[in-house]
């Protein structure tokens, strides 16, 4: 309702309330019931009455017609007043209550009247019908007024008509008997109308209580806000109704959740499938801030109930804001690393320093030619094996932080990944949460070490990731790969257990498994299979013969 609207009403003195405007429109409308109920009652009752009175008249006329000994006193004797033929009328007419008894010869002669005066006279309505050998009824006007007539003929023994009989009963009674009866009608329809505004009443006062007391134009204005905020959102709303099935879902929840709004009316499980997601927006996990993974995005998610018994649960992208935490988390692993380094180049710089005061020069210059050494075999053995610029530059990178936590990081000889890969950044970030799970786990151990095998057969990549940690409970291996499952203190950017979830979701939507299992070392040993994950053509590339003799290669070690 517009404010234009709205003013035009309470210019007029309607209400604004809901519950006034209700309980108006229903007063309103069971009035305009009862009356029309009323009229729909009287106009036949009218008719009934009338047709009543008639058929009462012609059933006088008939039982007096066929009275013994009216023939031959009509035949036999003078229209007359004191005569026979008015002597018999005026017994029926008080015997019945009529207003007349008119007896008439074939010629419409009256032989009784209630008016004396009209004995002798022709009658003033037309007698053929009767005298035809027919009966009639019918509501007529005549010397008395207006009443309900019934005519018959009046036969002699031998069937032949000798004259008819007329009786009337007064309209004025039978209007009479319609007028009392509506003052019961009118009670009845006073106590359906009362019924029905105590009914109202009960109605709007629900109404009220449901919508609490708002006016019409409020409850208009705020469905219009609600809308606009919904679809304003940046985050995703969902709400849920006492069944569990979803009942509103904005845009941002449709794309957070990769549904339709053709899953408005479903129930939850059957829109999103089994899973955390379900279980969190289902209550069935409960909890502030939770995290869940959906397809490759890290949500958040907060449930409320509301009074009907539903819930309202809202959703935020997190995917970003994780990813941003784990490469602080990558960062602060450098510094520490870099800090190492700077420590470790001091004490070499101190040997060298060393040898050249000693003046052993040439063995100088071959500490220079091993330390810079290292790093030139590091970048080459990785880069040899694996051909993908993103992969390799990753593996780089954890091979330094590696070496700089006292990890020994192992890249199989059996390495070989050509650079045709379907999706670089999902296998980046797989192998990362992977090895950085795998450095977390032995960093600060005896021989600590992690062995990376990645390898093509056909265009299926296969990837190996084993560790010498404290490895994985067998109890527990099948909850690795939920969200919120780890083993780790909550890091400074939030919580933990989303990692490995992340890899099982990106590993199942390329149709690849997520498996963990026991490395021979002791420790844990996670295998991911992506089956099309490389483009043709079905070949590897070629592994360098120089690297297939040893088993192994210690990259991340000096």
């Amino acid at each position: 309702m517009s404010t234009t609207r709205t003013a035009r009403l309470l210019r007029l003195g309607l209400p604004r309330r809901v519950f006034s405007q209700v309980l108006l429109m229903q007063l309103a409308i069971a009035a305009g019931v009862t009356v029309l109920a009323t009229g729909l009652f009287l106009a036949p009752l009218g008719h009934q009455l009338d047709d009543q009175a008639m058929r009462r008249a012609l059933a006088i006329a008939q039982t007096t017609a066929t009275q013994p000994g009216l023939v031959k006193d009509l035949q036999t004797s003078n229209p007359t007043v004191d005569g026979p033929v008015q002597r018999r009328a005026e017994r029926v007419r008080r015997a019945s209550d009529a207003e007349y008894v008119v007896i008439m010869n074939t010629e419409g002669v009256r032989w009784s009247h209630t008016d004396v005066d009209q004995i002798g006279k022709v009658v003033s309505t037309d007698p053929s019908v009767p005298l035809s050998g027919r009966e009639i009824m019918q509501i007529d006007s005549g010397t008395l007024g207006r009443s309900a007539r019934g005519k018959v003929p009046l036969r002699d023994a031998h069937g032949t008509v000798v004259g008819a009989v007329s009786v009337g009963i007064k309209y004025d009674s039978v209007r009479a008997r319609l007028i009392h009866a509506i003052p019961g009608l009118l009670a009845y329809a006073g106590g359906a109308l009362a019924a029905g505004a105590a009914a109202a009443f009960l109605i709007s006062w629900w109404v009220q209580r449901r919508t609490r007391d708002l006016a019409f134009s409020d409850i208009a204005a705020l469905l219009a806000e609600r809308e606009a905020m919904l679809h304003g959102f940046r985050e995703g709303v969902v709400a849920l109704d006492r069944g569990g099935r979803i009942r509103l879902l904005n845009d941002e929840a449709q794309r957070l959740l990769g549904i339709g709004p053709d899953a408005v009316g479903q129930p939850l499980d059957e829109a999103l499938g089994p899973g955390r997601t379900t279980d969190v927006l289902a209550g069935r996990v409960t909890g502030k801030d939770l995290l869940t993974v959906r397809g490759h995005r890290v949500l958040v998610a907060n449930r409320m109930p509301t009074d009907g018994r539903g819930a309202v649960a809202t959703l935020r992208d997190r995917t970003e804001l994780e990813q941003l935490g784990r490469e602080l988390d990558s960062t602060h692993g450098l510094i520490d690393a870099l800090r190492a380094q700077d420590h470790e180049h001091a004490n070499r710089m101190h040997t060298l320093l060393g040898l050249l005061e000693l003046g052993m020069y040439d063995d100088a210059l071959a500490f220079i030619g091993e330390v810079a050494g290292s790093h030139r075999v590091t970048a080459e053995q990785i880069t040899t094996r694996v051909r993908d610029p993103l992969l390799a530059a990753l593996l780089v990178g954890k091979a330094t932080v590696a070496a700089e936590r006292g990890v020994a990081l192992a890249l199989s000889t059996g390495t070989a990944v050509p650079d045709r890969l379907v999706d670089a950044r999902g296998l980046v970030t797989i192998v990362g949460n992977l090895v950085d799970n795998a450095l977390d786990a032995t960093a600060g151990t005896p021989d600590a070490r992690v062995a990376i095998e990645l390898r093509a057969e056909g265009r299926t990549v296969v990837l190996r990731v084993g560790d010498s940690g404290p490895g994985i409970p067998p109890d527990e291996r099948d909850r690795v790969f939920e969200e919120g499952w780890s083993t780790k203190r909550a890091s400074g950017h939030g919580k933990r257990g989303i990692g490995l979830a992340l890899v099982r979701r990106l590993a199942e939507r390329q149709g690849g498994t997520a498996t963990v299992g026991e490395d021979p070392s002791g420790g844990a040993e996670f295998t991911v299979v992506l089956p099309e994950a490389l483009t043709g053509p079905e070949q590897a590339d070629p592994i360098p013969a120089e690297h297939e003799a040893a088993p192994a290669d210690d990259i991340g070690t000096r």
